[in-house]
């Protein structure tokens, strides 16, 4: 699959607009997890890796009006030459969502989709669960992870939901934990982790 700009310009785009570290965190967590997803499936790692770096393009200017999200991103994605498929794709990670009116009532179908929202909803568990260990994922395991996915009252604002929608893609959540903690090891000191 063609992707119109390099990753360093993806980067670019993204820092145009004021970013917090742990804003920045999670897109290059979401890329990752992405990119071990596309291994797994057999499919375009770069393309997974672009649609998980740049799924929250928007979020710096959104953030403060939630029925933006996704939304604006396409105006941002397009100028850099996106085509509507990424675009939609990355706009589907908002579906079903009470707070974007636009997207309220529709549904992931396809299996990237799903690979997308539940990926770039994982980064939240996996790093609040690195932090509750002193910041150290090196010896996380996906038996713990598990742990802290039953408990409803860990990283509350991570929509359990949305991360078992991995399913849908044929990997158990299992499989996706291992995916999830072994992508983000590999970048543990570029977003903070140890």
């Amino acid at each position: 699959m063609n992707l119109p700009i390099s990753r360093e310009k993806a980067v670019e785009i993204l820092k145009k607009y004021p970013q917090l570290n742990s804003d920045m965190n999670h897109y290059l967590e979401s890329e990752a997890i992405m990119r071990g997803l596309a291994k797994k499936f057999g499919e375009d790692e770069n393309y997974f890796g672009m649609l998980g770096l740049l799924h929250d393009v928007d979020w710096s200017i959104t953030k403060d009006n939630w029925a933006e999200h996704t939304i604006k991103a396409e105006k941002i994605l397009k100028e850099a030459g996106f085509d509507e498929k990424f675009i939609q794709i990355i706009q589907s990670h908002a579906y079903g969502h009470k707070d974007i009116p636009v997207f309220s009532e529709k549904q992931r179908t396809e299996k990237i989709e799903f690979a997308l929202a539940a990926a770039e909803t994982l980064t939240g568990l996996i790093h609040a669960y690195a932090l509750m260990r002193s910041g150290k994922i090196s010896d996380m395991e996906a038996k713990g992870l598990k742990k802290k996915f039953k408990d409803k009252a860990f990283a509350a604002g991570c929509d359990r939901r949305i991360i078992s929608e991995i399913e849908k893609t044929g990997i158990s959540l299992d499989e996706f934990f291992e995916v999830g903690i072994e992508s983000i090891k590999k970048i543990k000191e570029e977003v903070g982790l140890i």
